[in-house]
């Protein structure tokens, strides 16, 4: 027998099948929501995952409000940038950042658990999140799943 019986497929932009879904933060732990977040967004439950191409789900985030972080950090985790200037380094605290904006610290957090290149990019535009329970992706009618479920 000279030829393999199976062959390998690997998607592609015309192949894939992109679904919408739906992820309620209440009462969950901010890395690990963000590492089940990043999985999904790259595609890495489907079987047909394909590590160069955007194959995985737009996911909708609700109630980023209600994000846990467990132990000390709240005050101790820091979020640092700079202002490009001499001097400029600037840090902000879990809590300082959640008052200015609670969806942050999601996207922060999942944002640094995808690729850092174009594909990451590109897949980190299929992320949508929202402090309450209402989102303006209602039209696209998004599957409601539990992230217990997943591994």
């Amino acid at each position: 027998m000279n030829t393999l019986s199976y062959k390998t497929v690997s998607a592609n932009a015309s192949t894939v099948n992109k679904e919408w879904v739906l992820v309620d933060a209440d009462g969950q732990t901010l890395g690990r929501l963000a590492s089940k977040v990043a999985k999904l967004i790259r595609g890495k439950y489907k079987p047909n995952y394909t590590p160069h191409v955007d194959c995985g789900d737009n996911v909708v985030i609700i109630n980023a409000e209600k994000i846990n972080l467990t132990g000390k950090k709240w005050t101790d985790k820091s979020y640092i940038r700079h202002t490009g200037y001499p001097g400029g380094q600037r840090s902000l605290t879990a809590t300082e950042m959640f008052d200015k904006d609670p969806t942050r610290l999601i996207e922060k957090a999942v944002k640094g658990m995808l690729p850092k290149n174009k594909l990451g990019s590109a897949l980190y535009r299929n992320l949508y999140v929202y402090a309450g329970s209402e989102h303006k992706q209602a039209g696209q009618e998004p599957k409601a799943i539990n992230l217990n479920d997943y591994k």
